[in-house]
């Protein structure tokens, strides 16, 4: 089947509006969010139905091209973003966006992939419910990438990571066939726990098109605090005291380095309103009960008694949580602003996030050396995780793959992941092979061949392999 036979057979099959084959059509779904990566595209498809994805998946394959899954385009690894050969498909699942049913009793949700979270929640609130996930993007994003990609987010302190919440899939296999198991059970021991090996797979074993997620009871009431602290170690601490004292009502502990925060409220007019010391943490609770304001107050009182905090302030109302957040949610733009920037998104275990933080100076110190480029760290994270946004300002871009390097192998040193929650995609796919375990590489080669023997789905992301 040629190229023209392939775009005759899709428009035989779906309408033509949804079917793009125009240049100034298709652009903005072949590149990605930070415009790292660009591809092309035979062009793009967006089904409106499980049906449609199993008749573009079988074509596909019938003419051995490649189909690059798509959710919101929001990733931060290229993993959604085509070659430049311009022979492959990209598939939007950005109109498949119904939240088909609510169970308020069950504690779940049923919505297909191209549901937008910020959407999703917004339903849920209406009925005092919840999905515990947030990330700046929350506002693009949408449900079936945020599970091929795993995401994170300030609220797996106490959530989880998606994955976590995934009660049911249905699935596009690379033959056209569909699994499916939505029933939304809490409990389900009749088998292997298949759902989890699409999680995070990035599109490479499977096209997720619909989803039961475990929900929650909206936590009506939050209580938030910008606390100044004088190290690495004095953050740490302060979070082992918050992880005993304000136990699972603990939402969320940023941590913030002062020069991040220099950046934003250079770049925005912003006024961070505690006296900066070396780092900044935002903490957040939030609970069912009305005594979370007190308890909150009583523990924060406890912790300035202790000594931990350098300065600090506790949101009097919403507004003033929102300018906590606000500084926070500004980092990021805040670094491009500031200039070309080597991106990394590690873990560590919490233990080790002082000594990580420590080591990486002198590591920097020591490339700063080697390429004569100057450094300049822009630092955060999620500290009760262990997820640390490890950027470096640089002034010359050939000392990015040194600075990688370094600071990959610290953090295996550590005992961390070189990708935290950002997954691997085509951005991180060589220090992946480079550092993780040839074992694992081979189990994750294995089921690739397995389920996707023609490499039709995302071929050159996650898993290394040529297509035949």
């Amino acid at each position: 089947m040629t190229s023209d036979d392939l775009l005759a057979a899709l428009r035989d099959h779906l309408p033509a509006r949804d079917i793009l084959t125009a240049a100034d059509d298709m652009q903005p779904f072949l590149k990605d969010w930070r415009h790292m990566f660009h591809g092309a595209a035979l062009c793009v498809a967006l089904p409106r139905s499980t049906a449609d994805v199993q008749q573009i998946v079988r074509l596909c394959a019938q003419a051995g091209v490649a189909i690059v899954p798509q959710g919101g385009n929001t990733g931060l690894a290229g993993g959604a973003t085509p070659d430049a050969s311009g022979r492959s498909v990209v598939l939007s699942l950005s109109r498949m966006n119904r939240i088909v049913a609510i169970d308020r009793t069950g504690l779940t949700v049923t919505a297909e992939a191209g549901v937008i979270l910020d959407t999703l929640r917004a339903a849920l609130a209406e009925m005092q419910r919840d999905l515990p996930i947030s990330f700046g993007a929350s506002g693009s994003a949408t449900l079936g990438g945020i599970l091929a990609t795993n995401a994170g987010g300030a609220n797996v302190l106490r959530s989880g990571m998606a994955g976590r919440m995934v009660l049911g899939l249905e699935v596009v296999l690379a033959d056209g066939s569909v699994v499916s198991e939505l029933s939304g059970l809490h409990k389900d021991n009749s088998g292997l726990n298949w759902m989890q090996l699409f999680v995070g797979s990035e599109g490479s074993l499977g096209i997720i098109t619909q989803a039961v997620m475990r929900i929650e009871t909206l936590r009506p009431y939050s209580a938030t605090a910008l606390l100044a602290l004088p190290s690495a170690g004095a953050a740490l601490g302060l979070y082992t005291r918050a992880v005993d004292g304000i136990g699972d009502r603990l939402a969320a502990f940023e941590i913030m380095s002062r020069d991040a925060i220099e950046r934003v409220e250079k770049a925005f007019d912003l006024k961070c309103p505690v006296e900066k010391d070396a780092w900044l943490v935002l903490m957040e609770a939030s609970s069912t009960s009305v005594h979370l304001e007190d308890d909150f107050n009583a523990f924060m009182e406890g912790a300035f008694e202790s000594g931990l905090l350098a300065d600090g302030a506790i949101a009097a109302n919403q507004s003033q949580r929102q300018a906590f957040w606000r500084l926070r949610e500004s980092l990021t733009e805040a670094e491009a602003l500031s200039g070309r920037s080597v991106k990394h998104d590690i873990s560590v275990p919490v233990s080790r996030m002082a000594d990580f933080l420590a080591r990486g100076d002198a590591v920097l110190a020591d490339v700063a050396r080697q390429t004569g480029a100057v450094l300049n760290p822009h630092v955060f994270g999620h500290i009760g995780d262990g997820n640390l946004h490890y950027n470096i300002l640089c002034d010359r871009h050939e000392a990015a793959g040194a600075i990688n390097r370094a600071v990959h192998d610290l953090v295996i040193a550590c005992g961390g992941s070189i990708t935290a929650e950002h997954g691997v995609g085509q951005y991180r796919l060589s220090e992946v092979y480079r550092l993780a375990p040839p074992a694992r590489l081979a189990l994750q080669e294995r089921i690739k061949a397995a389920l996707d023997p023609d490499t039709i789905l995302n071929p050159g992301k996650l898993i290394r392999g040529a297509r035949p």
